[in-house]
C-alpha cells in the first residue's frame, strides 16, 4: 500500500531532510513514524501527499509510482488518503458539520449521501451530538476529532496523522490513537508521525523511527 524504495529528499540550499529510504506498509497495517525533531517525519508524510517532490527514488501508494502521476491522478491519490494535522485547522465561521462536510462538498457529493456520510463520521469519533456546534465552543481534544471525522468522512484507504496528539493531555492522546485502530481494523492503512514514545509504547503496532533523516535500522520493527 505504502512503498519508499530508495528514497531521498533534499531540498533547494542543499539540506537532506531524508536519505535513501526504504520500507513497505501493507494494505490494513498500522504503523508509527518517531524520531526527534527535524528527523524528517512531516517531510515523508508530505512526499506521500505528493505535496513535496522526491528527489530519487521511488514511492508506490497502491500500486501507483507517484514519479509517474499526471496532475488528475494526482488530485485522486489525495482523495484516497485522510490528512491529520497536530493543529485540525477546522473553519470557526462553519458548524461542526460543515467542517466535516467540507471534503464531498468539493468532490461534488449529493447533498443526502453527503449528510449521511458526514453524520457516520461524527458518530465514529462519538461527536454526532455536536453537529450543530461552532468548532471554537469544542475542546482541543473534541476539535482533534472533527479534524478526524473530516480526515475520514472519504472514507480513505490511507490515513496519515502528523503529531495528532501534539496538543493534547495523555489521556486525551490515549483515546485519539484508540480511534486510528478502530480505523485500522476496518482495514484502513494508518500510518502516524509523533515523538510521544510513552505513548507509542502502550500498543502493538510496529514503528518506523528516523535519526536525521535516516531510517534506523534500516526497518519497520515492533
Amino acid at each position: 500500500m505504502i512503498n519508499f524504495e530508495h528514497v531521498s529528499k533534499r531540498f533547494d540550499g542543499g539540506h537532506t531532510a531524508l536519505s535513501d529510504i526504504s520500507f513497505d506498509l501493507n494494505k490494513g497495517e498500522m504503523a508509527f513514524l518517531t524520531g526527534h525533531s527535524g528527523a524528517g517525519k512531516s517531510t515523508l508524510l508530505k512526499l506521500i501527499m505528493k505535496i513535496e517532490e522526491i528527489s530519487s527514488g521511488q514511492v508506490i501508494i497502491n500500486g501507483k509510482n507517484l514519479n509517474k502521476l499526471s496532475k488528475n491522478s494526482i488530485a485522486k491519490l489525495r482523495l484516497a488518503i485522510g490528512m491529520i494535522f497536530q493543529n485540525p485547522m477546522l473553519l470557526p465561521h462553519r458548524t461542526v458539520f460543515e467542517n466535516v462536510a467540507l471534503p464531498l462538498q468539493i468532490a461534488g457529493m449529493r447533498q443526502h449521501e453527503m449528510a449521511s456520510r458526514v453524520r457516520a463520521a461524527l458518530d465514529k469519533v462519538g461527536l454526532l451530538y455536536k453537529e450543530k456546534c461552532s468548532p471554537i465552543s469544542l475542546s482541543a481534544g473534541e476539535q482533534q476529532r472533527v479534524g478526524i471525522a473530516r480526515a475520514v468522512v472519504n472514507r480513505p484507504a490511507i490515513l496519515l496523522a502528523d503529531e495528532p496528539t501534539g496538543n493534547l493531555d495523555p489521556e486525551l492522546s490515549y483515546e485519539i490513537m484508540r480511534l486510528f485502530e478502530d480505523f485500522h481494523r476496518v482495514g484502513t492503512t494508518v500510518l502516524i508521525a509523533t515523538h510521544d514514545i510513552g505513548l507509542i509504547a502502550q500498543m502493538n503496532h510496529p514503528i518506523l523511527t528516523l535519526q536525521k533523516g535516516t531510517l534506523f535500522q534500516g526497518a519497520i520493527h515492533g
